[in-house]
């Protein structure tokens, strides 16, 4: 399959356009510099970088009419509600002028599910409206009324590798910074996903896109750890003893407040249809592991 990933020079990105390569896909990565280092990190993994910009439908249309399947993973902040469904309104002109279906794999994650009070949730579950991050179930529902094929990936929270953009990742630089912080309820708990482990889910997608048209996954792991727990863990590993401050979930942005309760969710369709296993049990596993490989990984400055 011919594949444009958008959101390929992320820390999802990366892994998921890596492997896709190495499944024997012909990979494009839409970055905005297709000759900076993260898009030299592409071709290194046998990944094409092509320069556009997501929010400007008129740098990445022409690569839409060659391409078998899109993988969306790049959440834009600025306008999210806008950018997506103008990446929908382009699959769905190309579709029309090609005349042959384009697969959107388009990602959301288990924080848009908000505050629902189940200890478990899974594909069926609806999203709390009130949630900072509701809109992206908005999204799916549009999707799945509209005429794109397409599947829809919810990750849990991700770890592993470089974590450049994973709350694993914020932890690791508070706490080099000896100021480790703690945002909202102490007693939440959170189900994780090792990054690789995420990125072998979208190529068990893509293997047979059609048998998943119109499908839900929710890719997690089955632990079921207190996240304060693991924050004390990961942290640990890099070497802090300070105490962890407590702060509520605003302080901490929208993304703390989003994710301020019990995210525990079930991975059994993904089982069932993908026959996707998590190979990496833990993210309390080998802290010290991940931490080496946050430290040897890119860095802002």
């Amino acid at each position: 399959m011919h594949i444009l990933v958008i959101g390929a020079t992320g820390y999802v990105g990366h892994r998921v356009s890596a492997a896709l390569a190495r499944a024997g896909h012909t990979v494009l990565g839409l970055t905005r510099d297709a000759a900076g280092p993260a898009a030299r990190e592409l071709m290194r993994n046998e990944v094409t970088p092509v320069q556009g910009d997501f929010a400007v439908p008129e740098t990445w249309r022409e690569h839409l009419d060659g391409t078998d399947a899109v993988v969306h993973l790049l959440l834009d902040m600025n306008d999210p509600l806008g950018t997506d469904r103008r990446l929908f309104a382009e699959l769905a002109a190309a579709q029309e002028r090609s005349g042959r279906r384009h697969h959107l794999v388009y990602t959301t994650g288990i924080s848009s599910y908000g505050r629902t009070g189940l200890p478990l949730m899974d594909e069926n579950t609806p999203g709390n409206p009130e949630s900072p991050l509701g809109f992206r179930f908005l999204l799916e529902k549009e999707l799945a009324a509209g005429p794109l094929a397409h599947t829809v990936v919810r990750p849990g929270f991700v770890y592993g590798g470089p974590a450049t953009t994973s709350m694993t990742g914020h932890w690791f630089v508070a706490a080099e910074a000896g100021k480790p912080v703690f945002y909202g309820d102490t007693a939440k708990r959170y189900s994780w996903v090792h990054v690789d482990d995420l990125a072998e889910a979208y190529v068990r997608v893509l293997e047979n896109p059609a048998a998943v048209d119109g499908e839900v996954f929710v890719i997690a792991d089955d632990q079921r750890l207190r996240t304060l727990d693991v924050q004390r863990s990961v942290i640990g590993a890099a070497g802090c003893t300070e105490e962890i401050g407590l702060e509520p979930a605003e302080a901490g942005g929208m993304m703390h407040m989003a994710a301020d309760q019990d995210e525990l969710v079930s991975n059994d369709k993904a089982r069932r249809l993908l026959g996707w296993r998590p190979r990496h049990v833990a993210v309390t596993d080998d802290p010290a592991l991940l931490y080496r490989a946050w430290k040897a990984g890119p860095r802002d400055d």
